[in-house]
């Protein structure tokens, strides 16, 4: 596992398409019952180096019900975003992760974790890629569905704070949705 993460941290594949450059964030181990797999690190992550380190991560594991400290270890949670690097900024947020990530290093990554429970799959492009055919017409008919997709695949709206709007709109998903959510993860955690 040790080799694969230096290989992925040091990995300079779209180069050309990155304004500040390869900064792969990926943190993972053998042992992990959890992956969490997001979309791509933000600047304040491509800076830090340290996953989730902005309000969306916070926000995250709120809804998780975890600590810091569980978060962050990886014989806990695996943290593998669909883009390793910070892809840059769009017209209204970051641009989409980066398209080569998520085949070339997923399936390799997820195959040395032979205790995963739990995927988590945060946003549209993570559940596109991992639900394929089965993910709905929406993010939120997706999020509704979840049932539909355990107890392997467990959809989220992305947690950063531009989602207020949809959690205003959307208030089942705190209601239903979270409460799920925590109890399958505290078992594994």
């Amino acid at each position: 596992m040790q080799k694969l993460l230096s290989e992925i941290r040091s990995c300079e594949l779209c180069k050309a398409h990155l304004p500040l450059g390869p900064n792969p964030i990926v943190t993972a181990d053998p042992a992990s019952k959890i992956v969490i797999i997001g979309q791509a690190p933000g600047i304040k992550v491509h800076k830090t180096g340290v996953p989730w380190d902005d309000p969306s991560g916070k926000q995250l594991r709120k809804w998780l019900g975890v600590s810091d400290r569980d978060f962050y270890d990886p014989t806990k949670v695996a943290l593998i975003p669909m883009g390793f690097c910070y892809p840059g900024k769009g017209k209204s947020g970051d641009l989409p992760p980066r398209p080569e990530c998520a085949p070339l290093w997923h399936k390799p990554l997820l195959s040395k974790m032979p205790n995963v429970e739990l995927v988590v799959v945060i946003g549209m492009y993570a559940q596109k890629y991992y639900l394929g055919s089965e993910a709905k017409r929406t993010l939120t008919e997706t999020v509704g569905a979840y049932k539909t997709y355990l107890p392997d695949f467990f959809p989220l709206p992305h947690p950063s704070p531009r989602n207020r709007f949809w959690l205003t709109k959307n208030p089942w998903f705190e209601e239903t949705v979270i409460p799920e959510l925590q109890h399958r993860v505290s078992k594994l955690v």
